[in-house]
């Protein structure tokens, strides 16, 4: 009887797991911007654009993308390092992380 009860329960709390639209998947660029660009990105530090801020993105987004990956990968003075500090990223990791600050409200 507790083998069935013990199933009934795990059953019933299983099924609410996973319903359709319930949770948001993380953007795939996420994980990148919390390991290498938030420490500077969050706050603006060097003149780092923010997540979400239209103004401040608007002239770098105006030099396409190809630009952009080329900035991180190569570095911008003062503030942006080569590789913003993602020594393990390729240029479609960078394009993944840049989409994801483009995207933040």
């Amino acid at each position: 009887m507790k083998k069935v009860l013990f199933l009934l329960l795990s059953a019933g709390v299983l099924a609410g797991c996973g319903e359709p639209g319930e949770v948001a998947e993380a953007h795939p660029g996420e994980s990148i911007y919390n390991r290498s660009c938030f420490s500077c990105h969050a706050g603006g530090v060097g003149g780092a654009p923010i997540p979400g801020d239209e103004e401040a993105w608007a002239p770098r987004v105006a030099k396409g993308m190809d630009a952009l990956v080329a900035s991180v990968r190569d570095g911008m003075p003062p503030g942006m390092p080569p590789m913003g500090l993602c020594m393990s990223c390729s240029d479609e990791d960078f394009a993944v992380v840049i989409d994801y600050m483009l995207s933040k409200d």
